[in-house]
């Protein structure tokens, strides 16, 4: 029996809530939100299709109570305030982290050996705001940012490629940010065929720039930031870790020296497992790719600086 607990009944956390009992991903689903009657109604809505789709999981809404969340496997913070049009991920940190701050020590209450997974922005540094504050051991704390760059590079280079979504395959590492993420279009390929064999550098450079501000064109077509990749993704970080797959995903992470990096919470391949981070991969970059990732890395310490006291 798996429980997860998702903080925050906005469109992201609703979206997480929902692909985890349509999926089947966990047994037992808790659905938490602070204004009253949203959790409970999103959660009811999700069940009323249970029969319809022929569901086994439970979810449940809960309004403020912490304690319908107790022994969780894995906790998703989704709260916060959204990107308006405009806006950077980095404007958010002064409210953001009074929220995240106060949600984690709520989390901790019930569930001191649950896996957090946090979506709320910014999101590298609001993950090193939760391995500051709550004392858990490095591996059990993750941002979920690198898990929906990846995907939506995969899909920039899908369209580019007229190619099936499932064939391709490619990763994005650094800061999950609109200038910070690193697209890594030397490792992308279609069905094991290089993406640089197949497309032209312009073209494939097109798909990089198209990656980085891909949360920010549909930030500007929606008015608000986006909700069904973010929560899939979301999802897809908490499949990983109950089922244990050892599953490779781009996620935030504590460095400790890996890509020439410390303290600091930034985009890297990780394997995930049963314990969270089982392990970080770390790939061999060129002197470009360094550059990039040093850059990304000074960038995510600036914001880190920013972080109430």
């Amino acid at each position: 029996m798996s429980k997860v607990t998702v903080i925050g009944a906005g469109n992201v956390g609703a979206t997480c809530a929902n692909v985890l009992v349509t999926e089947g991903i966990a047994d037992d689903v808790v659905l938490l939100d602070i204004k009253e009657g949203v959790s409970e109604g999103k959660a009811m809505d999700i069940m009323q299709s249970a029969n319809i789709l022929g569901l086994d999981s439970r979810l449940k809404g809960v309004t403020n109570d912490y304690a319908a969340t107790a022994d969780s496997d894995v906790v998703v913070i989704t709260s916060g305030i959204p990107r308006k049009p405009g806006m950077t991920r980095e404007e958010l940190i002064g409210v953001n982290a009074g929220i995240v701050k106060s949600v984690t020590e709520n989390v901790l209450k019930y569930s001191p050996k649950a896996v957090i997974i946090c979506v709320s922005n910014p999101m590298d540094t609001m993950t090193y705001l939760i391995h500051k504050t709550s004392g858990l051991p490095k591996n059990k704390i993750i941002g979920m940012g690198g898990a929906l760059d990846s995907a939506r590079f995969r899909y920039f280079l899908s369209q580019a490629m007229g190619a099936n979504y499932n064939d391709v395959d490619g990763f994005v590492i650094g800061g999950h940010g609109d200038t910070t993420m690193i697209p890594m279009t030397r490792f992308a390929v279609n069905r094991g065929v290089p993406a640089a064999e197949i497309l032209d550098a312009e073209t494939l450079a097109k798909v990089a720039a198209d990656t980085m501000v891909g949360g920010a064109t549909l930030t500007g077509l929606l008015g608000t930031s986006a909700w069904y990749a973010p929560g899939a993704a979301a999802a897809s970080v908490v499949k990983a870790i109950v089922s244990d797959s050892k599953s490779m995903i781009t996620c935030s992470a504590l460095l400790d020296g890996e890509y020439g990096e410390k303290d600091l919470c930034i985009g890297v391949p990780c394997i995930l497992g049963r314990n969270g981070i089982e392990s970080i991969v770390e790939y061999k970059l060129n002197e470009e790719e360094a550059a990039l990732f040093a850059k990304s890395a000074k960038a995510v310490h600036t914001t880190n600086a920013a972080l109430p006291c």
